[in-house]
C-alpha cells in the first residue's frame, strides 16, 4: 500500500511546485522555467537514490532493453506537457490551469486500459467520472460549462497537457518494469535519475542554443528555481514509486487530490480569490478521489 501515501505526498509536492514555478515563470521563458525543474532536480534525484541504495545495501541494478526508450520517451511527454501546462497559466489564472491538465486522470485510465491492459472497478470509474465534473466546474469560473469552453486556448493547452502527463504516466510504467530488481522503490528511483538527466540534457540544450539570454536568468533565479527543482524531484520521485507499485490508471485516479492542494496554494500562496463555484469544484473533485480509493479495495 507503499502506492498510496506516495500518491498523496506527490499531489502536495506537484502543487507546491507548480505554485513556484508559477512565480518563477513571471521573469523565465516557457521553456526556461520548465528547465529549471529538471536542471535542479536531477541533483536531488540522484541524492535520493544514493541515500536509498546507502540505506537498504544495495547495489545499482541493471536495466532491460527498452528502459532508455521508455525513459526517454517519459521525459519528452513530461517536458511537452509542462510547456503547455505553463502556457494555460498565461490565459487563465494557476488554478483553472491546473484544473485543465488535471483531465490526466480519465486519460490516464483509458491509456492505461489500451496499452497496459489495466482494468478498474465499476466504483473507481464513477469516481474518475464524478472527479472530471468537479474539473469542469472548476474551470468553468462559475459560468454555465458550454462545449465551445473546450476549443478556448487555456482548454486546448490543459487539455494537451493532461494527455502528456498521461503518456508520461504509461511510459514511466513501463520504464520501471524493465529495471532488474523486485524492489520496485528502487526501480522507481533509477528511472527518476534517467529521466531527470535526459530531461535537463534535451531542454537545456534547446534553451542554451535557441534561447541563451535565458540562462543568466536562470541562474539569478537560483533561490527560488533551487526549490521549483526540490520540489519536483520529491514530487516525481512519489508519482514514480506509485506508477511501480500500483496501476497507473488508479494512481492519477486518487491522483486527483492534487487540485486540493492547488486550491489551498492558488488561494494563500499565490493570493488569488477562491469563488464559491471553485469551492464546489473542489468538494466534487474530492469525492471523486474518495470513490476511486474505495472502488480499489
Amino acid at each position: 500500500m507503499i502506492w498510496l501515501p506516495a500518491t498523496f505526498l506527490a499531489g502536495l509536492f506537484q502543487a507546491w511546485r507548480t505554485a513556484v514555478q508559477q512565480r518563477v515563470r513571471a521573469e523565465l521563458s516557457v521553456n526556461a522555467a520548465g528547465l529549471v525543474r529538471y536542471l535542479f532536480g536531477f541533483p536531488v534525484g540522484c541524492l535520493l537514490l544514493a541515500s536509498y541504495l546507502l540505506f537498504t545495501g544495495t547495489s545499482l541494478p541493471d536495466q532491460h532493453d527498452g528502459f532508455w526508450f521508455h525513459a526517454a520517451m517519459g521525459g519528452v511527454a513530461q517536458i511537452l506537457g509542462t510547456n503547455l501546462l505553463i502556457l494555460a497559466f498565461g490565459f487563465r489564472n494557476y488554478v483553472v490551469g491546473s484544473a485543465y491538465a488535471k483531465t490526466e486522470a480519465v486519460q490516464g485510465a483509458i491509456l492505461a486500459m489500451i496499452l497496459l491492459g489495466e482494468h478498474l472497478s465499476v466504483l473507481t470509474w464513477i469516481g474518475i467520472g464524478v472527479g472530471v465534473v468537479g474539473v469542469v466546474v472548476l474551470s468553468a469560473g462559475g459560468q454555465r460549462p458550454r462545449l465551445s469552453d473546450l476549443v478556448q486556448p487555456a482548454a486546448l493547452c490543459g487539455l494537451g497537457a493532461g494527455l502528456l502527463f498521461a503518456l508520461t504516466s504509461v511510459f514511466i510504467k513501463r520504464a520501471t518494469l524493465v529495471v532488474a530488481t523486485s524492489d520496485k522503490v528502487l526501480a522507481a528511483l533509477v528511472t527518476l535519475v534517467a529521466v531527470l538527466g535526459l530531461q535537463a540534457l534535451l531542454q537545456g540544450t534547446y534553451v542554451a542554443v535557441r534561447e541563451r539570454e535565458q540562462l543568466a536568468r536562470i541562474a539569478q533565479s537560483w533561490r527560488v528555481s533551487g526549490q521549483v527543482g526540490l520540489l519536483a524531484a520529491m514530487g516525481s520521485a512519489c508519482w514514480f514509486t506509485g506508477f511501480a507499485t500500483a496501476p497507473v490508471a488508479l494512481v492519477r485516479a486518487v491522483g486527483q487530490v492534487e487540485v486540493i492542494f492547488t486550491l489551498a496554494f492558488g488561494r494563500y500562496y499565490l493570493r488569488e480569490p477562491l469563488a464559491r463555484s471553485e469551492l464546489t469544484g473542489l468538494l466534487t473533485v474530492a469525492v471523486g478521489v474518495v470513490l476511486a480509493l474505495l472502488g480499489s479495495f
